[in-house]
């Protein structure tokens, strides 16, 4: 039985699995995007999540950790330069997976994954647009109010 075995095996012992996973990371961070099959992609985002977020702590022992995954130092400079302040905002999601054709030798699917490049807009629930929308309407009332009660103290001084 294989109850709480996570991840993927992709042929290969645990080993060759970390060295390879290493390379695809250290060649992401450095090129930006890449082919590989749709199982490597989907192991590779949860390592380059976790290479991302220690970029953006941007201290010395995220670096020392991150130098123990990337084996190239430039690869860890332009990660804690460049990558991590990019996505200082965006609270996860920096890969984006998109398919292509399958492979012509042995049908496996292929696929693109690439660091994201648009800028993170944060979602606003429903339940807080609505709160929003009351809010203006609301000021608008109060500042009846006190124009409807200004119209009335200029209207007991004239009166005088």
């Amino acid at each position: 039985m294989r109850h709480n075995k996570s991840g993927r095996k992709l042929g290969r012992n645990s080993s060759h699995r970390a060295a390879m996973m290493r390379n695809m990371v250290t060649s992401l961070l450095e090129h930006e995007k890449m082919t590989t099959t749709d199982a490597r992609a989907k192991e590779l985002r949860k390592v380059v999540d976790r290479m991302i977020t220690l970029g953006k702590r941007g201290d010395l022992h995220a670096r020392r950790q991150a130098i123990k995954v990337i084996r190239d130092r430039k690869v860890v400079g332009k990660l804690f330069e460049l990558i991590g302040p990019r996505y200082k905002d965006r609270p996860g999601g920096y890969t984006r997976i998109i398919k292509l054709a399958n492979r012509l030798g042995d049908n496996a699917s292929q696929v693109i994954i690439e660091l994201v490049e648009e800028e993170f807009t944060p979602r606003v629930r429903k339940e807080a647009v609505k709160e929003v929308a009351v809010q203006p309407a609301a000021a608008d009332v109060i500042a009846e109010e006190a124009s409807e009660q200004v119209d009335v103290a200029s209207d007991a001084d004239q009166a005088e």
